[in-house]
Formats: structure tokens, sequence, C-alpha cells
């Protein structure tokens, strides 16, 4: 998960690169890029950290030019510690190309071993991003071999370039010279979406990006789609899969995603406020509403579940725990360690909202079980008399591969593991979770036209039909290894 965004406007972009990477600062914490073109040159600024701790003022005047793109990061693949893996990526030929990707390529290992044995391109990182800006780099040499660019040959790249990529891809790619580029892989995993306004063209991952910098949300682009936008501010937009299909990632809607954003026609709010009426019955069916005398959210993704469920069941809903906003989201910080002592900095409760209750919390999802337990204990600690514990998602029972920092069925509290087991490990009085049809339900019941979603996390079906059991060993062998190093590192912290 990252979040993109790219800009062609008759004014300097940088300002409103970084407004708009502000906006998507949720969608990754752990570094961010942004590079613009002035005349011939590109100029990029990239480094590990928060948007707000990269770019001084001194980056931001070393930005020039109308027409730029940028990243924030949340690693899924590659190095996580490696500087030199911040997007966005470059090559110069042909043309020049800058390169920024959300998602996550399940055959970048095998792309890799063609790109140095067919292609003869060279791949200096361990990252798919690379992986991906090198074969768009060759397609486009192809379709060109140094005839002025149009955006025909564009598209007609990006349909090669989509016969060769597997998994999940958002992308925006400036080709110097010529424009700005941006295109979703024929399933629709990862968002993407168009806005104009104010003489600029702006694609981002979500629509909050777009109007929070003063654009006008003009539609997502659709899974296969490629936009071309000229540096005239002229949209050029043709679908370059054989057979797309609209399947975006069910998790988006219970936890990535802003609340006020728009993604491929279905509002994230409302859709978290149907997960709480779908919800509001599961917990009905296992607890009696009688014996909950208050519903509080755990902050923040829950909270729209948690009014419509408290709406529902007729009782009092509280806010419970106070947010320190200066903590990052624990679901994305590295390390079981670093996670766990994050919690209790991140949220601070209101005693007399516990004291001698019985409360039901309400959380977006239960991944790790980590964060969960500690709350649990929080609130216990704070009085409660019996706490119970609902979750807005279905229990994550499988890994992930299209860009969710969820590979490892080990490190998911739910896989192989009964309700019950669940439960004891968490330490609640009571274990509520979200069914996969009432969460399919409660997004899809907002756009009839979507075909399905991304829910391999919750039911192990793979959108993309092409995930055998030998390639998820193969990405939880990576895994492994980055978790056995974070793991060291967790001892030492803890020790020092």
């Amino acid at each position: 998960m990252c979040g993109i965004v790219g800009v062609v406007s008759h004014a300097p972009v940088n300002q409103l690169i970084y407004d708009a990477l502000l906006l998507l600062q949720h969608r990754g914490q752990d570094a961010a890029g942004i590079v613009t073109q002035n005349g011939q040159k590109f100029y990029m600024h990239k480094a590990k950290g928060m948007v707000r701790d990269v770019f001084r003022t001194r980056d931001m005047r070393a930005l020039p030019g109308n027409v730029g793109l940028g990243q924030v990061r949340y690693p899924t693949a590659g190095n996580a510690d490696s500087e030199e893996e911040a997007q966005p990526f470059y090559v110069n030929a042909p043309f020049g190309l800058v390169m920024a990707h959300n998602g996550n390529l399940t055959n970048a290992h095998a792309l890799k071993a063609e790109l140095f044995s067919a292609d003869h391109r060279h791949i200096n990182t361990d990252s798919d991003s690379e992986v991906l800006l090198n074969v768009l780099a060759h397609e486009l040499e192809n379709v060109t071999r140094g005839v002025p660019l149009k955006p025909a040959d564009v598209f007609a790249a990006v349909r090669r370039v989509h016969l060769r990529l597997k998994g999940s891809y958002a992308v925006v790619a400036l080709i110097a010279g010529h424009g700005l580029l941006a295109f979703r892989d024929p399933f629709g995993i990862r968002p993407l979406c168009l806005g104009q306004g104010d003489g600029a063209a702006m694609i981002a991952s979500e629509s909050v990006a777009l109007e929070g910098s003063g654009q006008r949300f003009v539609r997502d682009i659709d899974p296969g789609e490629a936009v071309f936008i000229d540096f005239e501010g002229q949209v050029h937009a043709e679908q370059c899969a054989e057979s797309p299909k609209r399947f975006p990632c069910l998790f988006e809607f219970v936890y990535l995603a802003r609340p006020d954003s728009q993604m491929d026609g279905v509002s994230v709010y409302q859709a978290r406020l149907n997960m709480g009426e779908t919800l509001a019955q599961r917990v009905v069916s296992m607890v009696p509403p009688d014996l909950i005398d208050a519903v509080i959210p755990i902050p923040e993704s829950s909270r729209p579940s948690a009014m419509q469920l408290a709406h529902l069941l007729g009782k009092p809903y509280r806010e419970g725990f106070v947010k320190n906003r200066y903590v990052g989201r624990t679901f994305i910080m590295p390390g079981q360690a670093v996670r766990k002592r994050s919690v209790r900095q991140k949220l601070n409760v209101i005693g007399s909202e516990f004291r001698g209750r019985n409360v039901l919390l309400v959380d977006d999802s239960i991944v790790r079980g980590t964060t969960s337990r500690e709350i649990v204990q929080m609130a216990r600690d704070a009085g409660a008399r019996n706490v119970y514990l609902a979750s807005a998602a279905p229990p994550v029972r499988y890994p992930n591969v299209y860009g969710i920092d969820m590979p490892s069925p080990t490190e998911l509290v739910a896989h192989g593991r009964t309700l019950e087991e669940v439960r004891a490990l968490i330490g609640c009085d009571a274990l509520i979770y979200q069914d996969v049809a009432g969460l399919k339900r409660a997004v899809s019941s907002l756009n009839p036209k979507l075909d399905g979603f991304d829910a391999s996390c919750f039911d192990g079906i793979y959108c993309t039909g092409d995930i055998t059991a030998d390639d998820v060993m193969r990405i939880n062998q990576g895994r492994a290894a980055d978790q056995a190093l974070q793991m060291k590192r967790d001892e030492e912290e803890e020790n020092a």
C-alpha cells in the first residue's frame, strides 16, 4: 500500500504535489519522494520519513517545473530499510522516465530474470517497482524505435506491459518531454482516479487528495485503462487490457482508505456505515444487547461502523480512547515490539467511560492481534467489568500478495485458530467478527457495477487467478528473512 500522485499544470507543481502527499500520508509513512521536470531536466528529492520531515523549504525550492509526480511509501516488497528503494524511480531511456507505483507484482522475480537475460536491462534494487519501470521502458522503446512519441504509442506500450505483469499495480509515470502517464491493473485492485481544475490535471490514489488540493474529482481510472496527459493538459484515455474486471481490494474500504474518499463509485464512509449495520446483526446473535452498556470505537477507521452499530442496538456511543495523532498507524509499523509499545503511546483511555461498565469495543479489523490484546487490557485496567470486541472485518486468515503487509500466515492471529482460541489470545469476554458475505454486501450495494472484490486475506481466493501455493511460499520465504531481522532488532530494542 502506497499513495501516488501526478500533476500537469500551467503553474509550478511542487506545492500541489506536496499538499496531495500530505493528504495521502495515511497510505505510507516509511518514505516520500517528489520529482518534477523543468525544461529537459528532472529534479528529484526523496528520503525515508514522513512528508513533513522529508521536504524542507530548500528541498521545495529545488523542485521547479509545471509537471511532476510523488509517492508516499509503505513497503511490502523489497528492502524496507533501504533509502534507495524510496520512490520515484528513474531510467534515462527511452526519453527519460520516472515512475511511482502502488501495489505488488507477484511475478517480479521472473520478470527480473527476463529483463536481465532477454531485455538487457539491469535492476539495481530488490524493489518490484524498479522491475515495473524497466518493463514499461522496454515496451515504450519497442513501440517507438526513435519515432516521435504519440498517445497511441503510449497505449500500445501499456497493452504490452499488461501482458507481462501479474499482480496489482496503479502507476504514474513522467515521460520526459511528452507528458504524464497513468494506468491501472486489469482487475483494478489498487485505486487510481483523475481530477482537473485551476489549469491542472491530477492523478491520485484517492479522491481526497484531489479535492483537498483544489481539484475537481472527475472519475476513477478504469481497470486496465491508461490515461496520458500531455504538457498542454489535454487528457487522452484508452482501455489497454483484453478483459478488464473491477475487483477492488476490500481491505481498502475496511481500513486503508480515508473515509472522505470515493473509490470505484463507492463512498468509503457510507461503506463503513453499512459495515456497522451488518455487524450489528452478528453482535445481537452472540451478545444480548442488554449486557452492553456502551459502544466504544477503537480510533479511527472504526468510528462510522461503531456509530451505526450503536444506533441499531439502541446503546450509547462513547469515545473511550483519545488518540495521539502524532504516532503512526500501528498496522503499518514494522515489528511486533514496536507495534505493541506504540499502542499505549498512541491511545489513552477516558477512565469514566469504562469504570464498572460492560463495553463493546469496535475495531475495523484484527490482523495480528497485538494491538487488540493491548487495547482490551487497557479497558480492563480502566475498570471495565466485561470487554466485548467486535471487528467490522472478517477474520484475516490468509496471506495478501497484492500490496498489503500481511503475507505470512504465521503473523495472522486468526490463521489456523478457532474463534474461541483467538478470543482467548486477545483476552476479551466475547469476540464477534463480520462475515465475508456481509462485508461484500455492505460495499457492493453502493455500486452494482462492481464485478467483485479482492477479498483474498479473508477468503483465500486470489482474484487474478494465477497465485499458486508455491507463489505464496516464495513470498513468505522473503518475508521470513525480513521477520527474523526485525525480531532481532525488536529484542535489541527491548533490552536497550
